[in-house]
C-alpha cells in the first residue's frame, strides 16, 4: 500500500516513524546521513503507532527479522536498496552511494510479486508527449555521461577483439538472481548457448565490479574459458562493450537493462524487472509478455521516478543529472590518481592540499627533490610523474617518453578561489593535463583535444554548457573572485576596450606570445589598432599586490587605469577586451564580448576570437561558445569542494558561491606565511 504521511509538530508533511531491527541502518553514517537527507529517521523498538513502517536493506539475512515484526503488527515493510547508480568504487569498498530506493509494496528485483517500480512501468503506458520529450532527452543525456552502478573503469584491454559476444556475470546468489526466476544453472546455460548460436565469434564474459574487486565471487572462473571464451576480469565502461559487442546474454544483471538503453536487444535468460516488455530476447520459461514498452517508458519508471537521487558532496537530495555529473567528476579523479603518484618540482605550501586531493582514491603521492628520483619510483611503483607546469623541461619530457611513464602537467584551473594563488590561497580546480599544457600553444595540449572534441558534442551536453555560463555570470564569477570595489566607467560613444595587465614574467607570456610580449607593448598596439575607442586598463591582481612583475606608467595611453576593480563588474560594462593571453579574454567571451588576441591563449584560433597573435594549424575545429565553455569549464579541469574537500563538479563550486561558503581557505600556516610574503614580496620567490 502507499505510504501515507504523517504532520509533524508545524503541521507539514513528514515520513511515517520507521522502525528498523538490522544495525546498518543504525551504525553506517553514510546511510544515516542519506535516510535523514530524503526525511527517514530509523529507530529501535515496536511499531505501535497508526502509520508507523517496518524497514529492511534488500533481503539480507537481518531482512527475515523486518518482515516477521511487519507481519505480527500489520505494518507496511518498506524496503531500501541501492539506486541503479551507486560510486565509482563499490559499496563493500566504502565509498558512499549517489542514490537510494525505497519501495513500499516489493523490490524491483523480485519481479515475480508487485512493487512500487512495477506500478510505475504500469503507468509509463500512459505518459504524456511532454513526459516521453523529457524521458528521451535525459535518456541521450545519460548515455552521453557513461556512468553505470559502478564507475572504477579504464580504457578496454588493447587484446580485446574488435567484434565479440558479451555474456554477463553476476555475483553468486544474488538476490536478484533468484528474484528473477534464476540459480547458478542457469549461468551455464547461457554460457552454452552463447558459444552454440555463435560460433564463428569469441565470447568475451564480463566479470562483475565485486568480483573485480576480490569481495565476492562469480559464477564463471578461468575454467569456463577456451579457444572462443575469455574472461574479462578489467574494470571497464559497460557502454565501451556495448559499442562492440555483437550480441548480449545476461540473466537478470542490471548491466542487461543498461545494454537496452544503449539500443540493444539482450538475450535474458532471467526473469528480471526489464524484460516482457519487447525490449530484450526473453528465454526464461517463467518471464511472461507483459506489453510493449520503449526505453524511454522504462527509463522514466526506473531512472526518474523509482530512484531517489543523493549528492554525497553536498548532502542533498538532486536529480539524476546532478547525480551522474557527480559521478562523472569522481571518476575522472579516480582515473588521474589510480596509479602511484609521484612528485616532483611542487613547492612546499602546495603539498598539503596536492596530496589530500591525490589520496581521495589512490595512495598518498611521494614528493622527490629532482625529476630523476621521481622517474625511477615511478618506474619501480608503475606509476605517474606529476609536476607543476612550470617546472618541466625538455629533460623530463625526454626522460618520461623513453621509460614509458606518464608525465602529468598541473596548473590552476580557470574558476580557482575566492583569493589569488600568489596570496597562497588553496585551489578549488586543478588541470592535470597528460599532454602538454594549456598555455603554451606551440606544443599539443589535454585542452586543445577537450576542444577539438567539443565540436560534435550532443544537446545535452551543450545545454549543461550553456547553463553553467549564463549562470556563471549571473554570479559574476571569475578566476579569483576578489573582493573588489565597483566602478562606474565614463558614460561613452564610443567602443569601450579593457586592456588587462598580466604578470610579465608569467609561463603563459613567455610562451604564447611572439610580437607583444609585455603590459606597455600591449597598451601601445591596442590604441594604434583602435585609435578612436576609450581604452581601460587594468593591473593584475598579483602585481597590484606588489607579487610579481607588471608594473607600467599606463595614462597617456590608456583613457582610464582602475585598480582593485571587480573584474566581472567591468566586463558587463565594456564592448571588447584586448588581451596577450589574458584569461580575462575568456571570461570576456563567457559573457558575449569581443576579443582581440595579441598572442596565442587557449581560447583563441578557434573563430570565436580577433587574431592578432599568430595562429595554430591544430587548431582546425569551430566550436560555439557553450562548446568552448564545456572543454574548458568541464572537461579540463578537476574540481575539489572548497567546504569538504571532496571531488565534486563545477557546478557544486557554483552552489557555494552562491550560499556564500566558496571562500579563500588558508591554514594558520599559510595565512602567516602570505602576509610575511606581502611584506618580504621581493624573496617570494623563495615559498612560491
Amino acid at each position: 500500500m502507499p505510504l501515507k504521511p504523517n504532520m509533524d509538530a508545524a503541521g507539514q508533511k513528514a515520513r511515517p516513524r520507521l522502525f528498523t531491527y538490522s544495525l546498518s541502518f543504525f551504525f553506517d553514517r553514510d546511510l544515516r546521513a542519506k535516510l535523514a537527507a530524503f526525511g527517514w529517521y530509523p529507530r529501535f523498538g515496536l511499531p505501535l503507532r497508526g502509520h508507523d513502517v517496518v524497514g529492511v536493506w534488500g533481503r539480507g539475512g537481518a531482512t527475515k527479522r523486518g518482515q516477521f515484526i511487519a507481519r505480527i503488527f500489520g505494518k507496511t515493510l518498506v524496503t531500501f536498496e541501492d539506486a541503479f547508480l551507486r560510486s565509482v568504487k563499490t559499496g563493500r569498498e566504502g565509498e558512499q552511494a549517489v542514490g537510494l530506493i525505497w519501495d513500499a509494496r516489493g523490490i524491483y528485483f523480485e519481479t515475480k510479486k508487485t512493487s512500487d517500480l512495477s506500478d510505475l512501468i504500469d503507468k509509463s503506458a500512459n505518459l504524456s508527449a511532454g513526459d516521453l520529450d523529457q524521458a528521451s532527452l535525459q535518456l541521450d543525456s545519460f548515455r552521453t555521461a557513461n556512468v553505470s552502478k559502478y564507475n572504477a573503469t579504464g580504457a578496454l584491454p588493447a587484446d580485446l577483439p574488435a567484434r565479440f559476444i558479451l555474456v554477463i556475470d553476476q555475483t553468486a546468489n544474488d538476490a536478484s538472481i533468484a528474484g528473477g526466476a534464476a540459480n547458478g544453472q542457469t549461468f551455464q546455460l547461457m554460457l552454452a548457448a552463447a558459444k552454440s548460436e555463435n560460433p564463428d565469434l569469441p565470447i568475451v564474459i564480463k566479470t562483475h565490479p565485486e568480483t573485480q574487486a576480490g569481495t565476492r565471487a562469480g559464477y564463471f572462473s578461468a575454467v569456463d574459458c577456451d579457444a572462443q571464451t575469455q574472461l574479462l576480469s578489467q574494470a571497464v565502461s559497460p557502454w565501451d562493450l556495448f559499442g562492440r559487442a555483437d550480441k548480449i546474454y545476461c540473466v537478470t544483471s542490471q548491466m542487461g537493462y543498461e545494454a537496452v538503453l544503449a539500443g540493444h536487444k539482450p538475450v535474458v535468460f532471467g526473469a528480471p524487472f526489464y524484460a516482457g516488455f519487447g525490449l530484450t530476447e526473453d528465454r526464461c520459461a517463467a518471464q511472461l509478455p507483459r506489453g510493449s514498452r520503449s526505453k524511454e517508458q522504462l527509463f522514466w519508471a526506473t531512472h526518474l521516478q523509482y530512484c531517489q537521487w543523493y549528492d554525497t558532496v553536498q548532502d542533498q537530495p538532486t536529480d539524476l543529472a546532478g547525480a551522474s555529473r557527480l559521478l562523472q567528476a569522481k571518476r575522472r579523479h579516480f582515473e588521474m590518481t589510480r596509479k602511484p603518484s609521484h612528485c616532483v618540482g611542487i613547492r612546499l605550501w602546495k603539498r598539503g592540499f596536492l596530496s589530500k586531493y591525490l589520496s581521495a582514491y589512490g595512495t598518498a603521492p611521494q614528493f622527490h627533490p629532482d625529476g630523476k628520483t621521481a622517474l625511477k619510483a615511478a618506474q619501480k611503483s608503475n606509476g605517474q610523474v606529476i609536476a607543476w607546469a612550470g617546472g618541466v623541461d625538455d629533460a623530463l619530457i625526454t626522460a618520461c617518453a623513453r621509460a614509458q611513464v606518464p608525465l602529468i602537467r598541473i596548473e590552476d584551473g580557470f574558476l580557482r578561489s575566492v583569493g589569488l594563488g600568489a596570496n597562497l590561497v588553496v585551489p578549488a580546480s586543478l588541470a592535470f593535463d597528460d599532454v602538454g599544457i594549456y598555455y603554451d600553444p606551440k606544443k599539443p595540449s589535454g585542452l586543445e583535444d577537450c576542444i577539438t572534441a567539443s565540436a560534435s558534442l550532443d544537446e545535452a551536453a551543450l545545454m549543461r554548457a550553456a547553463n553553467l555560463r549564463q549562470r556563471m555570470v549571473s554570479l559574476g564569477l571569475s578566476k579569483y573572485n576578489l573582493v573588489s570595489q565597483t566602478t562606474l566607467l565614463a558614460d561613452t560613444d564610443k567602443e569601450i576596450i579593457l586592456v588587462p595587465g598580466q604578470v610579465e614574467d608569467d609561463a603563459s607570456i613567455k610562451r604564447g606570445t611572439c610580437v607583444v610580449g609585455s603590459n606597455f607593448e600591449l597598451l601601445k598596439v591596442t590604441r594604434h589598432d583602435y585609435p578612436d575607442a576609450y581604452i581601460i586598463y587594468k593591473p593584475h591582481p598579483d602585481v597590484e599586490a606588489g607579487l610579481r612583475v607588471g608594473q607600467i606608467k599606463a595614462r597617456g595611453l590608456a583613457d582610464l587605469v582602475v585598480e582593485n576593480a571587480d573584474i566581472a563588474d567591468l566586463l558587463a560594462q565594456v564592448d571588447r577586451v584586448a588581451t596577450m593571453t589574458s584569461l580575462t579574454g575568456f571570461e570576456a567571451l563567457l559573457r558575449g564580448k569581443a576579443v582581440t588576441c595579441y598572442g596565442m591563449p587557449f581560447y583563441a584560433g578557434w573563430g570565436l576570437t580577433t587574431d592578432r597573435g599568430g595562429t595554430s594549424a591544430r587548431r582546425k575545429a569551430r566550436p560555439n561558445l557553450d562548446a568552448l565553455t564545456h572543454a574548458c569549464l568541464i572537461d579540463y579541469p578537476l574540481y575539489w569542494d572548497p567546504m569538504t574537500g571532496a571531488p565534486c563538479g563545477v557546478e557544486t563550486l557554483l552552489d557555494r558561491f552562491e550560499q556564500g561558503s566558496f571562500s579563500g581557505r588558508q591554514t594558520p600556516r599559510l595565512r602567516i606565511l602570505a602576509k610575511l610574503q606581502g611584506i618580504f614580496s621581493s624573496f617570494a620567490h623563495l615559498w612560491r
